[in-house]
């Protein structure tokens, strides 16, 4: 394969979480047929897909989506949003939802088996690699869908831009493959329609006023993001717009207040936020709140508890399927096939990664006490009144990096739970947490290559795999939750 050229195949096999393999069969003059491999992100297994090249290397070629030429048999599901295939939020609607969390299962076990496999494995370490035998011998427990596939997110971050270079002001999600273009996400199918009028007055009310999107190239321009939240439970929405401070919108952000008030929504909107924030990076961050309308926070319950929900607190982005999730995830800790510490009213439960306190404020009824770090200081005090407002007087959290925390807890664990971001655990943190020597650890992942990574360092640091469950709080797109438990093995 040559740099530049476009070549068309079929995807033979998707790694998660979009990673597409593509078999290119070419036939040269004398009839000979060579076949060629190429990862290519964003389709799906069975499609027939023309690429551009990106890299051309002898071992590995990587290409850019051109096109889907032919659909895949896969695809049997009608889209039911008419900017699938455009907006870079779903790839998977034109699946049965039923194929969606195969694929997902099948990703996520491959992933897993790579590290426990019946045959020598080299293993990594945090210290050197070791080589030794590894039992696959774990009992996977299916992955667990959905009770909504459809209008089930709480939370979405919609940027402000332009469909194209130079055209009307869009706000919505980011183009599939692009990191300018903008969708306009008015009628998103993942989101409760209350979403839809929410965006809908907020860029009518911009165009209205003729303001200009910040552009991420020259930092020049205004409107940025809007942050809408929803609580399943109560209905109650907090938005929150997020600009630039380099003119002052001060009378058109209060108008766009007092609309906002007045929508007829099937919910309640309990408050209108205008954030501040001039840095440089395509994230929502705040280097000055407003308050414009209401409260900055919102009620959601989830498992009989009450949580307040901020605009920055970290909260599942699927409510009911937390509950799924979270009730998964008390079924390892109290499990007894794990090991033997399935009663904790006299243990002292360590929750790494807290957020808002909902796994250990769903535990600490069942245990002697339960200690949760989380290094997003707005989430701890959120954890901490959450914990209040429920009566429970055993948990105590704390602001901070686990790596550094941890170190500074006076209280030993009997059992961890881990919660990770994204990137996985600190490769320092992990030893930490290993060193503690507590007989199970229960660890909740919404990215199985860094869990892959992970559970290859507790392999080899005395821990085996006894359970794995998925959760599939993402329906329509490439993402999933695993919940898994570990044992100690000399125990």
């Amino acid at each position: 394969m040559k740099k530049g050229q476009i070549y068309e195949g079929v995807v033979t096999h998707v790694d998660f979480p979009n990673k597409s393999r593509v078999c290119v069969k070419e036939v040269s003059e004398d009839g000979t047929v060579t076949e060629t491999n190429a990862l290519v992100k964003g389709a799906l297994p069975g499609q027939t897909v023309s690429f551009v090249v990106k890299k051309a290397r002898r071992d590995k070629c990587q290409g850019r989506l051109k096109e889907v030429v032919k659909k895949s048999p896969l695809e049997t599901a009608e889209p039911m949003c008419p900017n699938f295939g455009t907006c870079g939020g779903c790839n998977y609607q034109s699946l049965p939802y039923e194929t969606q969390l195969e694929l997902k299962k099948n990703q996520v076990l491959e992933l897993i088996d790579k590290v426990y496999a019946a045959e020598q494995t080299e293993v990594a370490n945090t210290e050197n690699a070791k080589t030794e035998i590894v039992k696959k011998d774990y009992i996977y427990d299916g992955i667990l869908p959905s009770p909504d596939i459809c209008a089930y997110r709480n939370k979405m971050e919609f940027s402000f831009g332009d469909e194209y270079k130079g055209g009307p002001l869009a706000l919505g999600l980011h183009k599939k493959g692009s990191f300018h273009d903008i969708v306009n996400a008015s009628g998103c199918k993942i989101v409760h329609d209350d979403f839809t009028k929410v965006l809908d007055c907020v860029r009518e009310h911009c165009m209205a006023n003729s303001l200009v999107h910040y552009n991420k190239n020259t930092h020049e321009g205004v409107l940025r993001h809007l942050l809408v939240r929803r609580a399943a439970s109560t209905g109650e929405l907090l938005v929150a717009l997020v600009t630039s401070s380099q003119e002052d919108i001060t009378d058109i952000v209060n108008e766009l207040g007092q609309k906002l008030a007045a929508l007829s929504l099937e919910g309640t909107l309990t408050g209108f936020i205008h954030i501040i924030n001039d840095g440089l990076g395509d994230v929502v961050k705040s280097d000055e709140t407003r308050l414009i309308y209401g409260k900055d926070w919102f009620t959601e319950e989830i498992l009989g508890l009450k949580f307040r929900i901020s605009p920055f607190s970290f909260f599942q982005t699927n409510t009911k399927g937390a509950e799924v999730l979270y009730s998964r995830a008390r079924d390892y800790i109290l499990d007894d096939t794990i090991g033997s510490n399935a009663d904790l009213h006299d243990k002292v439960v360590f929750d790494l990664y807290s957020g808002t306190g909902t796994i250990a404020q769903i535990i600490a009824p069942v245990a002697k006490k339960v200690i949760g770090v989380e290094i997003v200081e707005e989430a701890v005090e959120a954890a901490k009144k959450n914990a209040a407002a429920n009566g429970l007087t055993n948990c105590e959290f704390i602001a901070g990096d686990v790596l550094k925390v941890i170190d500074e807890i006076p209280e030993k664990p009997d059992f961890i739970i881990l919660d990770p971001p994204r990137e996985g655990i600190h490769p320092k943190a992990i030893r930490k947490i290993i060193d503690y020597g507590v007989e199970n650890i229960v660890y909740i992942s919404c990215k199985p290559t860094s869990l892959a990574n992970d559970l290859a360092v507790f392999e080899a640091n005395g821990y085996h795999l006894k359970r794995v469950s998925n959760v599939d709080m993402f329906p329509q797109t490439v993402h999933v939750e695993t919940v898994v438990g570990l044992h100690r093995k000399d125990i």
